[in-house]
């Protein structure tokens, strides 16, 4: 088994692009015969992103002109004449011997890699630099506040102070990469994803397929308006399921983002079908224009539905769930408070309700900014 240390940068280089390519740290590791825990210990400590390549300063020396300095030596040659050779002057020549051990000890190897150590003088961060701006990005992320919210909102809250600005990239690497060490780590638990370290988008899994429904209204026959979302009222629904054969519905308005999360005790149609009436009947009527769906058949009941709550029910083609995409990026967004694989029936709905407040009061980028609750009392003035 080969020893994790003795990577050699080849190998390096080939481990990062596969790990950007999507391949699973046990099967980069099963490549290389090592541990899969040698492969995270590596992708851990940058968190997931490939360390900038080192670049050497404009003029100094090249390997291949260490090795003609090497064999100078080697061969009995002066400093002039090694200077010569290399088309450098000798005082060049000189000090680099001097700093690498001398003429008795000069390795062109060790001389590069020492290159590199003494040009590691790491730039202090803006994070680090700035306490004000720190103390900032740290307390909307412990509001559970995106990289991007925060980046957004500070152009929005401080206008005119150029001093804070942050790009959301900047957080990301603050949160992932363990040198830097501006912020706590355990601030990353706060992000949507939850994760200690960046992923390849490569490596999502696709979208399981939906049930079909009988009776279904296609998209393409909802109002125009509806696509425009310059009218509210129009939303768009579906289930996320937990464990234990658990489920919460989502259901969420397209013009301001407004969440709403509906306890669902049981998945078949009957359930789900009171459990969502009760809550869009409780809207203003302006509110309860459309609602689309996905094709399980949880909605089956859509017919009743559509009387009991007065509202138009229209449903996505097979396997098409981009046809709503609002309620797929705000699925992404609940997974931060109700993860895969946890039992959602121990939520109460006021657990729900709290979970969506906070949703609908944190800024969106598409909202320009502003929060899904501000943007739905806009829309309706």
């Amino acid at each position: 088994m080969k020893n994790y240390p003795y990577f050699t940068k080849d190998e390096l280089d080939d481990v990062w692009m596969r790990w950007k390519d999507g391949e699973s740290q046990s099967d980069i590791a099963r490549h290389y015969g090592v541990p899969p825990v040698y492969i995270f210990y590596r992708l851990r400590l940058h968190g997931g992103i490939k360390p900038a390549v080192q670049k050497p300063r404009a003029g100094s020396l090249a390997p291949d002109e260490r090795e003609e300095i090497s064999r100078g030596i080697a061969s009995g040659q002066s400093i002039r004449g090694i200077a010569r050779s290399i088309k450098r002057a000798p005082s060049t020549v000189s000090r680099e011997i001097s700093r690498n051990g001398g003429r008795t000890r000069y390795r062109a190897a060790k001389a590069q890699d020492a290159q590199y150590a003494r040009a590691r003088r790491p730039k202090q961060t803006k994070l680090a630099g700035n306490p004000r701006l720190l103390d900032y990005v740290t307390s909307r992320l412990e509001q559970d506040w995106s990289p991007e919210q925060i980046a957004g909102r500070l152009k929005v809250s401080f206008p005119d102070d150029g001093s804070m600005r942050i790009s959301h990239e900047t957080i990301y690497k603050s949160l992932y990469i363990q040198a830097r060490r501006e912020l706590r780590r355990g601030l990353a638990k706060h992000l949507r994803t939850g994760r200690i370290m960046r992923r390849s988008k490569r490596a999502r899994p696709g979208v399981p397929a939906r049930s079909t429904i009988k009776d279904a209204v296609p998209v393409s026959e909802r109002p125009p308006e509806a696509d425009g979302r310059a009218i509210p009222g129009h939303w768009e629904g579906d289930l996320i399921i937990g464990s234990k054969a658990s489920q919460v519905a989502t259901v969420v308005e397209r013009a301001s983002r407004f969440t709403m999360l509906i306890k669902c005790e049981r998945r078949d149609a009957s359930t789900v079908k009171q459990a969502v009436a009760g809550r869009i009947k409780a809207l203003p009527k302006d509110l309860r224009r459309s609602l689309t769906w996905d094709r399980g058949a949880e909605l089956a009941q859509h017919k009743e539905l559509s009387l009991d709550a007065n509202i138009d029910i229209y449903f996505c083609d097979p396997k098409s769930p981009w046809q709503r995409p609002t309620n797929e990026n705000t699925n992404g967004l609940v997974r931060q408070y109700l993860p895969k694989r946890t039992d959602l029936s121990g939520y109460t709905q006021a657990d729900l309700d709290a979970i969506a407040e906070k949703l609908n009061t944190r800024p969106r980028k598409v909202l320009g900014f502003m929060t899904p609750a501000a943007k739905l009392e806009e829309v309706l003035q």
